[in-house]
């Protein structure tokens, strides 16, 4: 290298990650990570996307996990940077995003109870993380940063995907190394083929079914399942219903699809009448069994690549598996019955008396208004959604078509929409919708500065009812009055304006054409609209 200086650990971690497939790096640099930030001056083919606060580049990160499908790095400082990732990185935990954080650590003199006294310095960083993680290593010398980081990115991709944690002292990402140059690493993880016999009692039972039903969630779309799925539930015949974290993982439009009402009784009610029911890629949690209030009267089979889950909330055949792999298995084995326009009409009829019960409810605004966002967006173009009123809509009611829609009901914090979009956003493939309440709106409002830095092409929506809308109608509904939920806000047009960012305050009747001009001009954008949107009632039967 000639009298260039020699190469450290720093420069280790931005060749491995190379060597991995990385493309696109978040984060934010702090002081005892420098060595690993000043070897990114040396990587110029590993972009990296320097967010203003650690948990807003944790979304971000998480955002182009969700939409890539691939193992996404976060680089952060030791202690206070590491922690505020933790509420972001649960969220990639229960949506099942492969986010690999390697963060810096005080020296090693500092580790395992030596000096102490650090800045930034934690008893033990890594315990904070077991939670959120799917598992975290120290590395304590440079020669082991490249195979500690190729075992965390093949864990992190592994099924059930998720976050990983390697942390990094600070004296090792500075120390120099005769370790050549990182090329030879392998990122692909073992694949969780389901057992045989497994599979063939799950042909057995849908064979024999009279009137199969499946139950498609996020494993589906996570594992690019779709083509399998769709593939099986035509040979059943057999009508599907997406949860809201799989909504991509059968055609809206289809004859069999039930769509993604799961928490309307009219839904939950046609689940529980299968006489088996294949629940594939879901964990049957809170929000996919309308509340645990969901009962099934026939047999139930379960295909979920987290173990934990299996069985869980339902007693089920439990199968083991990757969610594409288990249901190509299924495909090849079931018996293609002919095309039953019972089925059809039943499906239909499902869609048609949820319909018929929104209209009771006097909430055409929020409809027309969630038709009109869709009609903005471009069919190819992905959303994310805050915790926010219309979210809950989209959640339902949102048809995907090509792109996809991904949001922050694995753990349900705020302030992922807009990050979680400027992630996707660093792809490069064109306009990405970001939705927010003016709430949530705040918590990640200094990624305007990202947006407008990097110029990424971002949409935010930021609906503004003026305080916590969801918490409001909660509040509501179980005690006659809100506290606490009003909130005092900014200007927003004026605030996205002060960043450079373009802003339009937009009203019902011209969000459509307004954001649609937004999404069709390159880079970052803010559309804001003054509404209150009301929440339908979701387990209401009503005839």
């Amino acid at each position: 290298m000639g009298g260039s200086a020699p190469r450290n650990g720093g420069d280790l971690v931005t060749e491995t990650l190379t060597a991995l497939g990385a493309g696109v790096a978040f984060g934010i640099p702090g002081q005892h990570a420098l060595g690993l930030f000043d070897a990114l001056r040396r990587a110029p083919e590993l972009r990296f996307v320097s967010s203003r606060v650690e948990n807003n580049a944790a979304f971000a990160a998480d955002g182009h996990a969700r939409l890539t499908g691939e193992v996404t790095p976060l680089l952060v400082s030791t202690g206070p940077g590491a922690l505020l990732t933790l509420a972001s990185l649960q969220e990639s935990r229960a949506a099942g995003a492969p986010v690999l954080v390697i963060s810096s650590q005080i020296p090693r003199a500092g580790l395992g109870g030596g000096r102490h006294g650090y800045l930034h310095e934690l008893p033990e960083q890594s315990a904070s993380f077991a939670n959120v993680t799917k598992s975290a290593v120290t590395v304590r010398h440079a020669s082991q940063i490249p195979s500690a980081l190729a075992e965390a990115w093949r864990t992190a991709a592994a099924a059930p995907a998720g976050p990983v944690l390697v942390e990094i002292p600070q004296d090792v990402l500075l120390e120099p190394t005769v370790v050549p140059p990182v090329t030879d690493v392998d990122a692909m993880p073992a694949p969780l083929a389901p057992r045989a016999e497994m599979v063939d009692e799950a042909a057995r039972l849908l064979d024999e079914a009279r009137r199969p039903v499946v139950l498609a969630g996020g494993g589906v779309s996570r594992s690019g399942g779709q083509k399998a799925l769709l593939e099986l539930a035509e040979a059943l015949q057999a009508p599907v219903a997406t949860t809201f974290g799989g909504k991509d993982a059968f055609p809206w439009e289809h004859p069999l699809s039930l769509q993604s009402w799961i928490e309307d009784r009219h839904t939950t009610d046609y689940l529980e009448g299968a006489d088996v029911l294949l629940v594939v890629g879901s964990g049957l949690g809170e929000l996919s069994s309308n509340y645990h209030t969901f009962a099934p009267k026939g047999r139930v089979v379960q295909v979920e690549a987290d173990l934990g889950k299996l069985e869980a909330n339902v007693p089920a055949l439990g199968i083991h598996g990757d969610a594409a792999l288990t249901l190509a298995a299924l495909a090849e084995r079931v018996s293609p019955r002919d095309r039953n326009p019972e089925v059809a009409a039943e499906v239909a009829g499902v869609k048609a008396r949820v319909a018929k019960r929104l209209v009771g409810q006097d909430l055409a605004a929020e409809q027309t208004l969630l038709a009109s966002v869709r009609a903005a967006l471009p069919d190819d173009a992905p959303s994310f959604w805050d915790m926010t009123v219309l979210a809950y809509w989209a959640w339902s009611a949102w048809d995907p078509r090509d792109g996809q829609m991904h949001s922050a009901q694995g753990s349900g914090g705020l302030g992922y929409g807009f990050p979680a979009a400027l992630g996707a956003a660093a792809t490069g493939r064109g306009p990405v919708l970001a939705v927010s309440g003016d709430g949530g709106a705040m918590y990640s409002i200094a990624e305007l500065a990202t947006a407008r830095q990097h110029d990424l092409d971002v949409t935010w929506l930021i609906v503004d009812d003026g305080g916590y809308g969801i918490l409001r109608e909660y509040m509501q509904g179980a005690f006659g009055e809100a506290t606490h939920t009003e909130l005092t806000r900014p200007d927003f047009v004026a605030l996205a304006a002060s960043f450079g960012v373009p802003a339009t305050l937009t009203s019902p009747e011209r969000v459509e054409e307004d954001l649609a001009v937004a999404l069709s001009e390159p880079g970052p954008s803010v559309v804001v609209l003054p509404m209150h949107v009301g929440l339908f009632a979701a387990t209401h039967l009503d005839g």
